[in-house]
């Protein structure tokens, strides 16, 4: 497996920030000017950018985590539904999978109405990929999670055809089956923050699990692949002494900057 380039960590955790802006000048980040497809939510909302150029082979996915009541209403649906409409031999959250089933309300003129969010990702991936294109994936938060299962999707239709999957903040998404049978591991990146809670979610061991290599940002350093029980620990040991840890002085000596010159 290829290390994950600080370039490349930079430029799919800008993409995530700035997908969730309504607007987004996509052509500051190099792609061309019709080089931008949105897809929406049922509420018209927009869920995933799809983000490419001419002289580029790269296409890149974003997927927006949560980022209404009712998306967080929905994560609340932890128990597994299976993916035979998605052709894949396992289950994932329900919750996240009616978000790929819900109904995408069109984008532009051209868009057909009742598509769902994944046949309308489809519709605008498959002719890329079949021009020469190959298809990064990444999200945040309840994005990244889905995003893997698409990514998931699209290599089940065309192997190969996915070149990686940098997911940040991302709780599990799959059953153990999913675990198993994910084709994209040896492509995928999952970036965990410190003690982000969500990284734990959903909290119910053995039914819910990873996939990917685990690339955790903690006390200064990246640690790969820390189990799980280690990393839940170290985390909960830090949420009780962490008041404490803002006596030390290096936290004085690191707010220096706070200070004008006089």
């Amino acid at each position: 497996m290829k290390p994950l380039k600080r370039y490349q960590y930079e430029r799919y955790a800008v993409l995530c920030k700035l997908a969730y802006p309504r607007v987004f000048k996509h052509t500051r980040y190099g792609f061309d000017p019709g080089g931008q497809r949105i897809i929406r939510n049922r509420s018209g909302k927009i869920m995933i950018r799809v983000l490419w150029s001419s002289h580029r082979e790269e296409v890149i996915v974003v997927f927006k985590g949560s980022h209404s009541p009712s998306d967080w209403m929905i994560n609340l649906a932890v128990w597994l539904k299976s993916c035979e409409n998605f052709s894949l031999d396992y289950s994932i959250h329900a919750g996240m999978y009616y978000l790929l089933q819900q109904e995408s309300l069109p984008a532009r003129n051209e868009d057909k109405l009742g598509l769902s969010v994944m046949a309308r990702l489809e519709s605008i991936l498959f002719p890329l990929i079949r021009k020469g294109k190959r298809i990064s994936f990444t999200g945040h938060s309840s994005g990244g999670a889905i995003a893997c299962v698409v990514a998931d999707y699209v290599e089940h239709h065309f192997p190969k055809s996915v070149k990686r999957i940098v997911t940040f903040g991302q709780p599990a998404i799959g059953n153990w089956r999913f675990h198993k049978n994910y084709r994209l591991k040896h492509k995928t990146y999952r970036i965990c923050c410190d003690i982000d809670i969500v990284t734990f979610l959903p909290p119910i061991p053995f039914i819910y699990w990873h996939v990917g290599k685990l690339l955790w940002l903690y006390n200064g350093r990246i640690y790969e692949n820390t189990p799980t029980i280690i990393r839940l620990g170290r985390s909960f040991i830090s949420w009780i002494i962490r008041p404490f840890s803002y006596h030390l002085m290096s936290k004085y000596i690191r707010n220096k900057d706070f200070f004008d010159d006089r």
